[in-house]
């Protein structure tokens, strides 16, 4: 959550004159920042300040095209130079021949499980560029799972701006504090999916 503070300063600030490019700004805190800034700004919505609608659009393009980029790393993955770079982004020899596999013949459940759990978005979208999964497959799968997903975190924005939107006028600060508030909520529940999802895997391995 590096930097959520600037992003929230710079679309308080950009909303009176140019609410346009408030838009750009969350698609832009959105790619650097993911659910925290797209809660924030969708709290903006409930206050009656942005669309809602403009706050979900921007978070969708913002996380598809972190995810095709991804995807595209993941292609050039077989050069010595990139390689080092998919080790460094958490996709190790071990993980590299289990995911590819993975992603063949499950794509869809391997897309919908890295829009649940973030932490495992960046070595799935790797592999599936590095498997060659078609980018029209692979787009027709993490295209609605992240509008699904923006939408679920549009709403959890959206009905907290509305409650707090006199409280918002005042005291700015609030939207700051609630998006870090729903950040910290969304990592805790991720590692909860996580521990889980391994307790399983090592229950099946026995």
């Amino acid at each position: 959550m590096i930097g959520l503070s600037d992003t929230v300063a710079a679309l308080l600030a950009a909303i009176p004159a140019a609410p346009i490019r408030s838009l750009l700004v969350i698609g832009l805190g959105a790619f650097l920042e993911g659910p925290v800034v797209t809660v924030a700004a969708a709290a903006l919505a409930g206050a009656g300040q942005l669309p809602w609608w403009g706050v979900w659009l921007a978070a969708v393009v913002a996380d598809v095209v972190g995810d095709t980029l991804l995807y595209a790393l993941g292609r050039h993955g077989d050069r010595p130079a990139v390689a080092r770079v998919l080790v460094r982004l958490g996709l190790t020899d071990a993980r590299r021949e289990a995911l590819t596999r993975e992603v063949h013949t499950h794509l869809p459940r391997i897309v919908i499980g890295a829009k649940l759990v973030d932490i495992g978005a960046i070595p799935a979208y790797l592999a599936a560029g590095l498997a060659n999964v078609g980018y029209q497959r692979f787009l027709s799968w993490v295209i609605p799972a992240t509008a699904v997903r923006a939408a679920v975190l549009v709403g959890i924005g959206y009905a907290a701006g509305d409650r707090l939107a006199a409280d918002l006028e005042s005291r700015p600060w609030l939207l700051l504090v609630a998006g870090i508030a729903v950040g910290v909520a969304l990592v805790l529940g991720r590692l909860v999916i996580v521990r889980a999802t391994a307790g399983r895997r090592r229950v099946h391995a026995r």
